[in-house]
């Protein structure tokens, strides 16, 4: 009979089971060291489990656009809401339309709810238009001194020294004004057009076309009557006009100090906007936001900032304006084109907001905040300890099950049980920071599935060498040749699992995705386990004499389990001559 080569191992055998299993502790240790290191001790929850905020936001139309309100606009600021609370790093924030005119955001409680409150219903439009005109106004409390208040300029010097002062303002705005409403605005680009004459309100009387002298004064008398130190003024200024027409508004200098500005149809706007952020200039020590235009903003920005180069002050300078308030009011020295900043009295936080908004566009539609309201923890705890509740029953019953059926063998399903659970609570505390995934209820619903997942793998294998048993071979073997029929199950199983997972994460929005990237992420660590611990372990117990000869307790004694006697090759006896005795013959 041929000897067996040495090296050769059984189909499907594994000969070092404890590099596996050193591997997934090295995992293991890894990962728990990494969430402990990282302070995320615990996942992430979601608005259902944490609380948090909810608001409803209700739209209006913007002037001059009377059937703004509907499906694709409402979608797109849906898109653009959502964007902005997640590009501030808010995890599980819900943005959803609810009826024709409104949008809820719910907010979880944590990291920076306040600033996600603040963004969700600014409307963010952006407008740079050219200065006919500016008036500082200082705080009541401060000594008038006739100085006028410096405003920012592009460069960081200030543009104090040759702004309007009041007593110089009235006839220099009259000029700016005569010439902007008798002709194209100075700064007009190639494809601008002129700036439209001020229509009158509709009466009951005919009224003739207002003169470009009677628009001239309705607009100076808007602007002279302007008070910027009235809130309620300073709200309304800039509001309800197209961005062709000319507008007052009002820009914050310094705290306290107001400058009230007149100015000409908007020549680039937020669209043309390609990406902005807030920065920290070190030259200047002051937080700036920059701008990268489009192609054809940079082409609008720099016909605007050659025309306005050649200007004196103020029509050199171009103002800022978001949502009606001018955030910035620079004068221009150069021609400009690719990039701009907005500076003023920035810190991070507001610098990095206003970039935020900008980078994600403006709204298509203006909303008001109709309510918002405080969401406590307490219905999702309670439906939480309740899910628990029924978790921890199905994972008693289940664990009753494998004790009474396999005996011996559910101490490997157990621990294998136990191994699943750390690395899924692991991997979701470190998956909040890492990429903003919450915990929900849907998300628990997933975890507690996962169970009957992972045990029905362990099953598989378990009959496979029952199987094997029964045929009438050892442990050890049977083992080995049981794995390669339960490994191509088990993958089959869960490829089906997580594909369904996929698709269901895909095709879904909202807490629904939360379940099925659980359910996903179980599936996947099911495969972990039971490669790397289970099969290991279970090559290591056979090697026992409590398994490996088929202890009753075992949960693998060959009488219960109905095994046919092994097959063994008997030697045939070989005939003896029996030697004669000579007396006898």
């Amino acid at each position: 009979m041929a000897a067996p080569k040495k090296g050769r191992r059984p189909a499907g055998g594994q000969s070092r089971p404890g590099r596996a299993l050193a591997l997934i502790l090295i995992a293991m240790v890894a990962l728990t060291g990494g969430m402990f290191w990282s302070g995320h001790t615990t996942p992430r929850l979601g608005i259902d489990l944490a609380g948090g905020t909810s608001i409803t936001l209700k739209a209006k139309a913007e002037p001059g656009q009377k059937s703004a309100v509907n499906e694709t606009n409402m979608n797109t600021a849906v898109g653009i809401i959502e964007r902005r609370v997640n590009g501030l790093g808010v995890s599980e924030a819900e943005v959803q339309t609810q009826g024709d005119e409104n949008i809820i955001v719910n907010i979880p409680r944590g990291t920076n709810e306040k600033q996600a409150r603040e963004q969700v219903g600014t409307t963010a439009q952006l407008y740079f238009r050219p200065v006919l005109a500016a008036m500082p106004q200082a705080a009541p409390s401060a000594e008038t001194s006739g100085t006028p208040t410096p405003t920012p300029s592009a460069s960081g010097a200030t543009a104090g020294e040759g702004s309007a002062t009041p007593t110089a303002t009235a006839s220099t705005q009259g000029r700016a004004l005569t010439e902007a409403l008798k002709a194209p605005s100075p700064t007009a680009t190639a494809s601008a057009s002129t700036s439209p004459s001020v229509q009158p309100e509709a009466t009951g009387t005919p009224q003739a076309t207002p003169t470009p002298d009677a628009a001239t004064t309705a607009l100076e008398q808007k602007f002279t009557a302007l008070n910027c130190l009235d809130p309620k003024q300073r709200a309304a200024a800039g509001q309800g006009v197209k961005s062709t027409e000319p507008i007052v508004a009002c820009g914050e200098d310094a705290p306290g100090a107001w400058s009230k500005y007149l100015l000409g149809p908007a020549e680039v706007d937020g669209k043309d906007v390609d990406d902005a952020k807030g920065v920290f200039d070190q030259q200047r020590g002051m937080w700036i936001v920059t701008m990268d235009f489009t192609d054809g903003g940079s082409k609008k920005f720099q016909s605007i900032t050659s025309k306005l180069s050649q200007q004196a002050d103020p029509q050199n300078r171009f103002a800022i304006v978001l949502d009606g308030e001018v955030v910035s009011a620079p004068s221009v020295r150069q021609t400009l084109s690719a990039s701009a900043e907005i500076s003023g009295n920035f810190n991070q936080q507001s610098a990095q907001d206003l970039g935020n908004i900008l980078s994600y566009g403006a709204l298509p539609l203006t909303f008001q905040t109709q309510s918002v309201d405080t969401v406590t923890a307490a219905l999702g705890g309670d439906q939480l300890e309740a899910g628990l509740i029924a978790g921890a029953i199905g994972l008693g019953l289940v664990i009753l099950y494998l004790v009474v059926y396999y005996r011996g063998l559910s101490l490997i399903a157990i621990l294998s049980l136990g191994v699943s659970a750390l690395l899924t609570y692991v991997l979701m505390a470190l998956l909040g920071p890492a990429i903003g995934f919450a915990l929900n209820l849907p998300a628990v619903c997933g975890a507690i599935v996962a169970i009957g997942i992972t045990a029905d793998s362990f099953i598989v294998y378990f009959e496979r060498i029952r199987d094997e048993l029964r045929e009438g071979r050892s442990l050890r073997p049977a083992v080995e040749r049981a794995w390669p029929r339960a490994r191509r199950t088990i993958l089959v199983s869960d490829f089906v699992s997580f594909l369904a997972a996929a698709v269901l994460f895909i095709v879904t929005v909202g807490k629904v995705q939360g379940f099925a990237f659980t359910l996903g992420l179980t599936t996947l660590l099911d495969i972990v386990v039971v490669f790397f611990f289970t099969k290991p372990v279970m090559t290591l117990l056979a090697r026992t004499s409590f398994f490996g000869n088929g202890h009753p307790w075992s949960g693998l004694d060959p009488k219960r389990l109905g095994a046919k006697p092994p097959l063994r090759r008997t030697r045939r006896a070989t005939p003896v001559a029996t030697p004669v005795d000579p007396k006898e013959a």
